[in-house]
C-alpha cells in the first residue's frame, strides 16, 4: 500500500501552478497559427523591393472632381514584408464638400525614429492607393453633411494626439494606436478596427480603461499587451500580447489574429 508523505501531497499543487505558463505558451502558439498561415498561404509579398511595389489607386475612393459632397474614409492595408502577416497599417482620408482633393492622416514610424513628427497630413487625389503593394481595405465610409461635420473634429483629434513623436511597432504606440485614438475622439465615425490592427489597444502606460475605438462599448487594456474589448461593433475581443481573438456578434464573424475578420466579406 503506497504511503503518502508531506512532499508527495504538496507536489500536485506545485504542478497545478506550473501548468499556467504552459497553458499560456500553448495559447500563444495556437494564436500564432493565424499569422503563420498567412505567411505560408496568404498574399503577403516577401520578395518585391519596397521601391518597386505598386502605389496606384484601387478605385475605392470617389473621384473628387465628380463627387462634390464631403467624404470620410478609413483604410487599412497589410504592412510591408513579413510584418504584413501580423498586422495592418491604417490611415484616414477626408474630403470637404466641393474640395478637389483629399487629405490623408497617418502615422509613419521612420519619421519618429529620426526624431521628427510621425503624424503626417498629405493632400492627394488617390487616398485609396496601394500601400507598398498591398491593396487597402475600406474599413468605414461616411458621406454628406454628417461627414462634413466629422472632418473638423478629426483634424482636432489629430492635433491632440499625444504620441506624435513616439513610435513602437509592438505593442504601441504605432499607426494603429493613432487611428484608434482619433476614432475614440470621434465616436460617430463608428470605426471597427480588425484584430490585425495591432497597437489599437494601446492606451498609454497609465490608462487602463477607455471607450472602444468604435465608440459602442468599452475596453480594458494593460499597455496594449493584454486586455479585453466588449462593444456592439467589435463584439468580444481578447488581446494577448497583441494577438486579438474573439467573436463579432454584430456581423456574425470571428476575430482572428493574422486573418482579421473571418469570413472576410470584403474579399471574393
Amino acid at each position: 500500500m503506497p504511503v503518502s508523505t508531506p512532499h508527495s501531497r504538496k507536489t500536485p499543487g506545485r504542478f497545478r501552478w506550473a501548468r499556467w505558463p504552459a497553458v499560456l505558451a500553448g495559447l500563444v502558439l495556437l494564436l500564432l497559427m493565424g499569422p503563420f498561415g498567412v505567411l505560408a498561404f496568404g498574399d503577403v509579398d516577401l520578395h518585391t523591393p519596397w521601391h518597386q511595389t505598386r502605389r496606384d489607386s484601387t478605385g475605392q475612393a470617389p473621384n473628387p472632381a465628380v463627387v462634390r459632397e464631403a467624404v470620410v474614409q478609413v483604410y487599412g492595408a497589410r504592412t510591408v514584408r513579413w510584418r504584413g502577416a501580423f498586422g495592418i497599417h491604417p490611415w484616414i482620408a477626408v474630403k470637404r464638400a466641393d474640395s478637389d482633393s483629399y487629405t490623408t492622416y497617418q502615422k509613419i514610424g521612420w519619421r519618429a525614429y529620426r526624431g521628427g513628427d510621425a503624424v503626417v497630413a498629405s493632400d492627394t487625389h488617390t487616398p485609396d492607393a496601394h500601400w507598398f503593394g498591398a491593396a487597402p481595405q475600406l474599413l468605414v465610409e461616411h458621406r454628406g453633411p454628417g461627414a462634413q461635420a466629422m472632418i473638423e473634429r478629426i483634424a482636432a483629434a489629430v492635433a491632440q494626439y499625444p504620441w506624435n513623436r513616439q513610435y513602437r511597432l509592438w505593442p504601441g504606440p504605432n499607426s494603429n494606436t493613432f487611428v484608434a485614438y482619433v476614432a475614440r475622439a470621434v465616436p460617430e465615425l463608428g470605426l471597427d478596427l480588425p484584430p490585425t490592427a495591432i497597437g489599437k489597444d494601446y492606451l498609454g502606460p497609465t490608462t487602463l480603461l477607455a471607450r472602444a475605438p468604435s465608440g459602442t462599448g468599452w475596453q480594458l487594456s494593460l499597455a496594449g499587451l493584454a486586455g479585453v474589448t466588449v462593444a456592439r461593433e467589435e463584439g468580444l475581443e481578447i488581446n494577448l500580447l497583441g494577438l486579438g481573438f474573439g467573436v463579432d456578434i454584430n456581423d456574425t464573424r470571428l476575430r482572428l489574429p493574422g486573418l482579421g475578420l473571418w469570413p472576410d466579406v470584403a474579399r471574393p
